[in-house]
């Protein structure tokens, strides 16, 4: 059995994020790229499965869409345990164009797992997972928590209001996963790094698929005011401007 994890490259979390051209284009200028936190959790997940003896997994890959800036993102999923990785040579600047890429590479080669994160931690689609299966035909489960892998029976844990549901599946398919679905992202070991620089990143040229959006501008949200103190025993005044300046009551 084969898992093949998608990988988004995205800035750190604590970027300060700027924009340049009119504000028509993201600054990437300075930028600490890392694996996006949902992805990373899934690859984790994964690895701890191909780790199980009682499980058949026997290869974890990871995909990318996106240029060669993406590759020190990529060596990184392998120094964390991948064993191989896949970039395809594009513009990672629309949802449904990146899932239709990887898309093609599932139809000539087949896996019998899609781990694909909820969302990315810098444009939030949420998309990518669902097109994928969209344009595979394959059972797509979203807000995936946990995958339990017992011989013949695959079953996963999924959020929903109120409780969890679990529902039994067969291969292949895609699972959306999100928070909890494992406890912490494995962190690369010294070993994992050296032994990364010997594994295989394959670089797939595109496929000639639409890019069906387009980025028209950006705007950073508006500044906070400043903080305004109030005096413990002046609750009345704290009362009317939660009311009439922050319009939270």
């Amino acid at each position: 059995m084969k898992i093949l994890v998608c990988i988004s490259n995205v800035p750190d979390t604590t970027t300060k994020v700027k924009f340049k051209e009119d504000n028509t284009l993201f600054d990437d200028s300075g930028i600490q790229w890392i694996i996006n936190p949902w992805d990373e959790l899934a690859l984790t997940r994964a690895l701890e499965l191909k780790e199980d003896v009682g499980n058949s997994v026997d290869e974890v890959c990871v995909i990318n869409v996106g240029g060669s800036l993406t590759e020190a993102t990529l060596r990184k999923s392998l120094a964390i345990g991948a064993d191989k990785a896949i970039r395809i040579d594009a513009c990672a600047s629309d949802a449904y164009h990146v899932a239709g890429q990887i898309a093609e590479y599932l139809k000539e080669n087949p896996y019998d797992i899609v781990f694909s994160g909820i969302e990315s931690s810098d444009y939030n689609g949420s998309s990518v997972g669902a097109m994928i299966a969209e344009f595979m035909n394959y059972p797509g489960i979203s807000s995936v928590t946990n995958v339990s892998l017992d011989d013949n029976d695959i079953l996963l844990s999924r959020a929903i209001p109120g409780g969890k549901q679990v529902v039994k599946t067969e291969t292949p398919f895609v699972a959306i996963v999100q928070k909890g679905i494992t406890k912490e992202p494995r962190i690369p070991s010294m070993r994992g790094i050296m032994m990364a620089r010997k594994k295989p990143l394959e670089v797939k040229s595109a496929g000639e698929l639409p890019v069906l959006t387009q980025t028209v501008k950006f705007e950073l949200p508006k500044e906070k005011g400043a903080c305004k103190m109030i005096d413990p025993e002046h609750v009345e005044q704290l009362v009317t401007l939660l009311k009439n300046e922050a319009k939270v009551l």
